[in-house]
């Protein structure tokens, strides 16, 4: 048994049927195809009621134990695994949506998934349409009698608005579509957005599942209804994950309890430091009581997250002066390693947006956003102050 804690899950659980030649840790089925011994393993294989395997791109041993405790951890009935974040949130809405269909989405995302929805989903029949997701009744506002979708991520990226779960649900069941969460920056640790009446979660596994800035993959969960069509669109479209990097996911996971613990600390401690110094205009983090969205974050999350965004005067001059004069946050992009990083939404995550896109979604060239890692809280804000008087 995984055991009911998520700690435990982390640990144990998609490994209970994975014993082989009394390995502790899961081994790696590095291979492409599989052997019937006869036509009835096949025989039963196509009729759906058997436990063996045609092809790797189809599914994977090592694929489905990763795929098991990640729905374990989300409390969904099913999980998909796929080759990037990206590719979690294409595959999962491309897996629903049927020509004609509309689609309602929040206009804060992570670049490369406006970029999804904008620029190509939009070219394909499909309809999709920014609403304000922190607005429950700009989203109802926004939707049509062809919407099948609402997509939202929460908190968002890169400047943390909290999306009221609750309240979009509801209005998602009112209208029957169907609701799909990023879930990435909260993590499964501090949030479960199926608890809350959405649909579907995704996540880019690549950030805090993995944990480690090595292994790039995504994941959808929900329920049988929905993943049984999601799957068949993975398998055409080949955004299948191979059996190496999902043994590096289920690596990774083992630890998620304690890494994110450590990293929401760490985050905590680092927003209320930067909250009061002098040169910071303005600090964006779940965890502050000053935070517009602190009480929304309070009611739905169990702790407020690794991520810290925050704004200084001067623009971008200002910001490249105070991220060239760190030493431990490393100037990279991404997210939710053991490592702190620092980025600049605008020339990195949200380079795609148009300034009118910026300026809808609330991102500016003062922006500094900090994914707090496991060091010590202590040497991660020396390192900040110091940097800070360059500004």
């Amino acid at each position: 048994m995984a055991g009911k804690s998520k700690a435990s899950m982390c640990v144990h659980a998609g490994e209970e049927k994975m014993e082989f030649a009394g390995a502790v840790v899961p081994p790696i089925f590095n291979t492409s195809t599989y052997v019937f011994k006869n036509m009835q393993e096949l025989r039963d294989y196509v009729k759906g009621d058997s436990p063996y395997y045609l092809y790797s791109r189809y599914t994977n041993p090592t694929v489905e134990a990763a795929e098991t405790k990640l729905a374990a951890l989300e409390g969904g009935e099913k999980c998909l695994i796929v080759s990037s974040g990206q590719a979690a949130a294409g595959t999962a809405v491309m897996g629903i949506l049927r020509d004609g269909d509309h689609m309602v989405a929040t206009p804060t995302l992570y670049g490369g998934v406006f970029s999804l929805f904008k620029d190509i989903i939009n070219k394909t029949g499909l309809q999709v349409e920014f609403a304000d997701s922190t607005s429950v009744a700009d989203v109802k506002k926004a939707i049509r009698p062809n919407t099948k979708i609402i997509y939202t991520e929460t908190p968002t990226n890169p400047n943390l608005t909290v999306v009221d779960l609750e309240g979009i649900a509801k209005t998602a069941r009112e209208h029957d579509a169907i609701m799909i969460v990023d879930n990435t920056f909260a993590t499964p640790m501090n949030q479960n957005p199926l608890e809350l009446g959405a649909d579907i979660v995704v996540h880019s596994g690549t950030k805090y599942l993995g944990g480690h800035s090595d292994l790039v993959c995504g994941a959808i969960i929900g329920p049988h209804k929905y993943l049984r069509t999601i799957y068949e669109y993975r398998k055409n479209m080949g955004t299948n994950l191979d059996p190496h990097a999902a043994f590096m996911l289920l690596r990774g996971m083992k630890t998620l309890a304690i890494r994110v613990e450590r990293s929401c600390e760490n985050a905590m401690k680092v927003a209320e430091f930067l909250e009061q110094h002098p040169k910071v205009r303005k600090v964006r983090y779940p965890g502050l009581p000053s935070f517009p969205y602190h009480e929304m974050a309070k009611k739905q999350m169990r702790r407020f997250g690794g991520m810290v965004c925050f704004e200084i005067d001067g623009g971008l001059d200002a910001v490249g002066k105070v991220i060239e004069a760190m030493h431990i946050f490393i100037h990279a992009t991404s997210l939710g390693g053991v490592e702190s990083l620092v980025s600049i939404p605008v020339l990195t995550s949200h380079i795609s947006y148009s300034p009118e896109a910026l300026k809808r979604a609330d991102v500016n060239d003062g922006m500094i956003r900090l994914s707090c890692g496991i060091e010590d809280a202590d040497d991660l804000i020396e390192d900040l102050d110091n940097a800070l008087k360059m500004a």
